[in-house]
């Protein structure tokens, strides 16, 4: 029998990732894993040949293992193989996680008592874990919370300026969960308004007439400093009330207190809303809450208009403050003021970032029971445990690695040949493998991957267009994975002139879902692109006309654009100077001539007509192309789409090719739907401080066009690619049933993860699929 201590190999590198290589290189791909765990040198991997491993089971048990013969390829796939591929992704994943915050703790120690400072002040395990994350090793624990606390202060929003918000003025509701505080720190902001610019310019309003002796309570504190109180029951009153109220400069509301799980906190939120004086809500967060309920209570009463800002109550009683930064930091919430202690005005201060950080940190007179100290940490039963536990997922992950790569390692030929006919169809395959593995690379950030994306969008607007690049604006809403918190993507694709082919996703934005959205369509967009040189004549593609306003400044920047733009559209005929729409001008087709097309696959005639028109609202702006476009049914000559398109590009393009250009980017839009499955696939959103969430955006975005470009090929590789990729997401596919973009974009990770655990490169192979050549 041979001896396997004879023939293992020991590896250590820094990193897991690093160690594999090497095993790769001095073993082969074809490797196996025996043990994987962190030393104090680093990750220590014992591995052995493929060949070695057979010889010792043989001799071992003849019968005990035998791989499986026939490729997944060509059969059915076995089942327990697909299953090991289906949840494969995530357990690497997690596993390899875990092993780099534990591998990052054992060679800095400093981090990890760091951590349980900050867990230990209240602050969530993803906020500390990302903050953390960017600390320099080899600090000392001084200097790491050194590096903390500044990087607190930079991150915590606060709202400075109480000069601009008093002189501002207008109304502020005070809302927030039973207990909170609001009547006391109505009262206190009002002492404060008084002070400022008397009491003559100020108003109070409750709406709690659910509390015995609620607007007692108000009307007391509004007779000693001389201001009148006012209570109101629902919308209508409350509309009066505020119209009565009008010549004030401002006017505080006290809202009634509900729990932030009661239904009736919408129509509080609702009935203020509906006022035709805007209200500006303040929530009220408790000092002494969880962090949990903090979020809970964000999450309810931000809902419906946005949150103007937050004040912090009760923080004289708080026992665990970090909560309370660590919730306005993920929210964006600014911090208006503080209030602690019954005292009125004294207990009310202005916000101020750095004492808000150091409250968080002053020593306490008594240890926290219910936050783990470091001799708990230690002790050797759960240091045991915690070995134990670890030591059991590394060989259950050891035995799968095994499984997995005995089962597809003869196959690694054939996943060679899919990346290397990937890689000849000029869909961007390889610079999507390589924004993948940025992703999960610490060293890598989202500045680097921006400038990988401008050059990687250089080289294909070079290769794949003529004379002008279309750059086609769109959004789609995100979900942070933990909290739910909404979030909104402004994309940007650019597609080729000459055959609309998806080229790149040069840049992606992000912004709250709460936020106020640019005025024109696709404004954030054109603004980024507008600076950047591509080497053609840049079009803006957007779903409707941007505003007249709009329309003037591109025209005075030399912006070109084109657009979609309903019949309904208001314009007015040159020659006549009459006020008209663009339906009564737009569809006179009879001397047009028609053309045979493909309309949803169906044989179709279209025909364009154009004209010129002048937009409503303005007598500066120069008159527009107006291209009408119909199609109707080849035989029954039924009107099958009719649409107008508004552009002010010249005569240089013919009105047929603005057809078509528009048509190209109404087939690329579901592409941005598929960047939310690209974006779970890649990690998911993160909440604010997130270090990498941009990243993962901008790789997203990338990968998206080549998941679609692979979508929309055709020929016999596409097909063969596509069966292979839905056989390793475990899915089977109906025949004639085409695939979906998320299924096909999950089966593109697995292969990525596959090729890199295999250590498969791609190869271009001799001839490209013609399909997809460029030309």
């Amino acid at each position: 029998m041979r001896d396997v201590r004879t023939t293992a190999r020991k590896f250590v590198a820094a990193t897991g990732r690093e160690a594999l290589r090497l095993v790769r290189e001095t073993l082969g791909a074809e490797a196996i894993v025996l043990t994987h765990r962190a030393t104090a040198q680093g990750v220590e991997i014992v591995a052995m040949a493929e060949g070695d491993v057979q010889q010792t089971v043989e001799a071992a048990a003849p019968a005990a293992l035998t791989a499986p013969t026939s490729p997944i390829v060509t059969t059915a796939a076995d089942p327990t193989v697909l299953s090991e591929l289906h949840s494969m992704r995530g357990m690497i994943e997690e596993q390899l996680a875990s092993v780099v915050w534990s591998d990052s703790q054992r060679r800095d120690p400093v981090r990890g008592r760091l951590l349980r400072t900050l867990l230990g002040a209240g602050f969530s395990a993803r906020l500390s874990k990302a903050m953390l994350e960017k600390l320099p090793t080899g600090q000392s624990y001084a200097d790491g919370m050194a590096f903390v606390r500044s990087e607190l202060v930079r991150a915590v929003p606060v709202h400075e300026d109480e000069d601009a918000l008093f002189a501002q003025g207008g109304v502020y509701a005070l809302m927030g969960p039973t207990g909170v505080g609001k009547t006391t720190t109505t009262a206190k902001l009002a002492a404060r308004c008084v002070m400022r610019f008397g009491a003559d310019k100020l108003a109070l309003v409750t709406t709690d007439s659910y509390r015995i002796g609620a607007y007692e309570q108000l009307r007391i504190y509004g007779e000693i400093l001389n201001v009148p109180v006012h209570a109101v029951k629902d919308a209508a009153d409350l509309q009066l009330v505020l119209h009565d109220l009008r010549d004030r400069h401002m006017v505080l509301i006290d809202t009634v207190g509900m729990s932030q799980r009661d239904r009736a906190v919408p129509e509080q939120i609702a009935m203020l809303g509906s006022s035709q004086r805007p209200v500006k809500r303040l929530l009220l967060l408790n000092a002494t809450s969880h962090g949990d309920t903090l979020n809970e209570v964000v999450h309810a009463y931000r809902q419906g208009h946005a949150l103007a800002g937050c004040i912090f109550t009760k923080v004289d009683e708080a026992t665990h403050p970090g909560a309370l930064i660590d919730t306005v930091i993920r929210h964006r919430l600014p911090v208006h003021y503080i209030s602690g202690g019954q005292k009125v005005p004294e207990n009310l201060l202005r916000a101020d970032r750095v004492q808000l950080v150091d409250s968080v940190f002053q020593p306490r007179q008594h240890s926290p029971l219910f936050v783990p100290a470091e001799a708990d940490l230690s002790e050797e039963g759960t240091s045991s445990a915690a070995s134990a536990q670890a030591q059991g997922e590394t060989d259950r992950l050891r035995l799968r690695y095994q499984s997995l790569i005995r089962a597809m390692a003869h196959d690694a030929q054939e996943l060679a040949t899919t990346a290397g006919a990937l890689s000849g169809a000029h869909i961007g395959f390889d610079g999507a493998r390589t924004l993948w593995r940025q992703a999960g690379d610490e060293a890598v950030d989202a500045k680097a991957v921006l400038q990988d994306l401008s050059t990687f969008a250089r080289d294909e607007v070079a290769a794949g267009c003529d004379t002008h690049v279309l750059a086609l604006a769109g959004q789609v809403g995100l979900r942070a994975t933990d909290s739910g918190d909404a979030y909104v993507c402004h994309g940007s694709l650019l597609l080729s002139d000459r055959s609309g082919q998806l080229l790149a996703a040069p840049n992606q934005w992000l912004s709250t879902a709460a936020a106020r959205q640019p005025a024109a369509p696709g404004l954030r967009q054109a603004q980024w692109l507008g600076q950047q040189d591509f080497g053609r004549k840049l079009v803006h593609v957007l779903g409707k006309p941007p505003a007249v306003e709009q329309m003037l400044a591109w025209q005075a920047e030399g912006t070109q654009w084109l657009a979609r733009a309903p019949g309904t559209t208001a314009v007015i005929e040159p020659s006549t100077g009459a006020a008209t729409t663009l339906a009564r001008l737009a569809f006179a087709f009879d001397e047009a001539t028609e053309r045979p097309v493909r309309f949803r696959g169906k044989a179709a005639l279209q025909c364009e007509a154009q004209m010129e028109v002048l937009p409503r609202g303005s007598d500066a702006m120069p008159a527009l192309r107006c291209v009408a476009v119909r199609v109707v049914d080849a035989r029954s000559r039924k009107l099958l789409s009719q649409a107008c398109v508004l552009t002010n590009l010249g005569a240089e393009v013919g009105a047929s090719q603005l057809a078509q250009w528009q048509g190209w980017a109404a087939d690329a839009e579901p592409c941005f739907r598929l960047l939310r499955d690209g974006v779970q696939l890649a990690g998911g959103m993160g909440e604010p401080g997130d270090p990498d969430m941009m990243k993962r955006l901008l790789v997203a975005g990338q990968v998206t066009t080549t998941v679609w470009r692979l979508l929309q090929a055709e020929g016999e590789w596409a097909d063969r690619t596509r069966l292979l990729l839905g056989q390793l997401t475990g899915r089977t596919t109906r025949a004639g049933r085409a695939m979906t973009g998320g299924a096909l974009y999950a089966g593109v990770g697995k292969l990525f993860l596959l090729l890199d655990a295999l250590g498969t490169e791609s190869a271009v192979p001799a001839q490209a699929p013609r399909a997809l050549e460029r030309g």
